[in-house]
């Protein structure tokens, strides 16, 4: 028992080679910058497009529409997303995984710099200092139409997919297919990420806003993401061997790129899905992933900006509500990094993470005063426990996923067997993300436009019965993998997942050879009886 009890960091930390400590530094380096770049662009967009939607509903004096635009909005951020998932799996095929994702950062980088010019050269500059404190003036804005932000919006969603896909797939490459080292970098990552972004949460709501104005404060997402780029491209190429050349390769060289990003996208799409479906031992991952995610998004990107602007009177507030969810996150990450030799498997984590979401139901009876920050902590403190559950769960279910995928790398050719799957699983939340936001939002508005702006009886629907509904959804698939029975299983289908491929291809070898010696021991017997039998 005391063998097991290396709770410590520098313990954990010397588990992985020079080369691995090394590659995991840099890497988290790289995503901690991405992640307050993001925080920052995410909030100050989502924030900026509910400011402006309200006011032209104002100014124009039509029913405001925001929610069902900020749905909309969202949602096809995330179908954008889709497509640049599912470019991930052939690429990093075919090109290192660190160059890939160093190039995707940059290009994110690159886009979320368009809106700033657009701004800017429509009139909009930095936010007065003598404005008085939740002022709803808004003239320093850009003259432009709002819903310029949404194809805006849309184009960084694909290199956003890119990225968010590719940071899922990468720590097998640096630590290779052991779930131990695999459960330790997921979650020692997912510590640094959500500091990282409970910090960009808060400077955002408390700082950034309030001094330059939701229209100028991510300008440091730009630069961030340069930096983020630059970091990531150090990492070492991770043992990178490009895949076998295709038939295609006697093609033009635009035919050929053209034609055979057509195959490998449906490729990648159809093998996921074999996988996931043909097998009781990854079905149960659809539920336990994908909308265990779109769960968590949703209480960020739909709830939160309600609550804020509905509720409290400003929407920069939600800002602070998503940094106790990171905050959150942060810790559910932690539990996973020192209990990981105890809870071995994702189950009992998940079983968490779904009763965490019950938490919803005090929304639709919570009567707040408006424009008190006070109330936007209190939603933190509530948002924390949810987060708590779901990172517990998704940080190691990410390490099961690495771990068991790694295994079947050998039978797929065009793409990665992790990748077609982690790409499924995340365009398959995306997919329903951008079809339930926008009529989610639409519900909103409507609940909105006939209770003079009171929301409850939609925050009842849309956070209570909702949430339920995926809590029991969860729930269940926790008992489809063999062995998931008990409160804390200690292996799914018997696998033992803390070896390295290689320990285990050199087992297996191993294993064959004295096979072979066996059989012809037992050839050299029957040979000799065979020849004493005909004397």
């Amino acid at each position: 028992m005391t063998g097991r009890m290396h709770f410590s960091a520098k313990a954990n930390w010397m588990l992985f080679t020079k080369e691995e400590r090394r590659n995991i530094a840099i890497y988290i380096l790289g995503i901690m910058l991405y992640k307050f770049g993001l925080e920052a662009f995410n909030g100050s967009i989502i924030a900026l497009a509910t400011n402006r939607y309200d006011s032209d509903a104002a100014r124009l004096k039509v029913p405001a529409k925001t929610f069902e635009r900020l749905g909309l909005l969202q949602g096809l951020n995330q179908a954008c997303q889709c497509v640049g998932s599912i470019l991930i799996a052939p690429l990093i095929k075919r090109f290192p995984t660190k160059m890939v994702l160093s190039a995707a950062i940059f290009v994110f980088g690159l886009f979320t710099a368009i809106l700033l010019v657009v701004d800017a050269g429509s009139g909009g500059h930095l936010k007065p200092g003598n404005l008085p404190k939740n002022s709803k003036n808004y003239s320093y804005y850009g003259r432009y139409n709002t819903d310029g932000i949404i194809p805006i919006f849309c184009v960084t969603g694909i290199a956003y997919g890119m990225v968010e896909l590719i940071r899922r797939v990468i720590p097998r490459d640096i630590v290779g297919g052991d779930v131990q080292k695999l459960r330790r970098m997921d979650a020692m990552v997912h510590i640094f990420y959500e500091v990282s972004g409970t910090g960009a949460s808060f400077c955002t709501a408390l700082a950034l806003i309030p001094k330059f104005g939701n229209n100028f404060s991510f300008l440091i997402s730009p630069i961030l993401f340069t930096f983020a780029s630059i970091t990531w491209f150090m990492i070492s190429n991770l043992n990178f061997k490009s895949a076998k050349s295709s038939p295609l390769e006697k093609q033009p060289s635009y035919l050929r790129a053209l034609f055979l990003g057509f195959i490998l996208f449906f490729e990648s799409v159809w093998t996921g899905a074999k996988i996931i479906f043909s097998s009781r031992k990854f079905c149960w991952l659809l539920p336990g992933y994908a909308i265990a995610l779109y769960a968590h998004r949703y209480l960020e990107n739909g709830i939160a900006p309600a609550i804020a602007q509905r509720y409290l009177g400003t929407s920069a507030w939600s800002q602070i509500m998503v940094g106790g969810s990171n905050f959150g996150e942060l810790l559910g990450a932690l539990f996973v990094f020192v209990f990981t030799n105890f809870i071995t498997t994702p189950i009992p984590w998940l079983r968490l993470d779904a009763l965490m979401l019950l938490i919803v139901w005090y929304i639709p009876y919570w009567t707040p005063p408006k424009n008190d920050v006070k109330q936007a902590w209190k939603v933190a403190a509530t948002f924390m426990p949810i987060s708590f559950g779901w990172a517990a769960g998704d940080v190691s279910l990410a390490a099961y996923i690495q771990a068991s995928l790694a295994r079947m790398e050998s039978r797929t050719n065009n793409v990665s067997a992790l990748g077609a799957v982690m790409a499924f699983l995340y365009s398959t939340y995306i997919v329903i993300y951008a079809i339930t936001s926008p009529l989610l939002g639409r519900y909103i508005d409507k609940v909105s436009k006939r209770n003079n702006g009171n929301i409850s009886e939609a925050f009842r629907n849309i956070a209570g019965v909702q949430f339920t509904l995926i809590a029991v959804l969860i729930l269940v698939a926790t008992f489809i993998p063999k062995g998931a029975l008990s409160f804390n299983p200690d292996t799914l289908y018997g696998e033992r997942l803390d070896k390295e491929l290689d320990a285990e291809s050199s087992e297996d070898g191993d294993e064959d050879q004295k096979h072979i010696e066996l059989e012809k021991e037992n050839s050299s017997h029957v040979h000799t009886y065979s020849k004493e039998s005909a004397t």
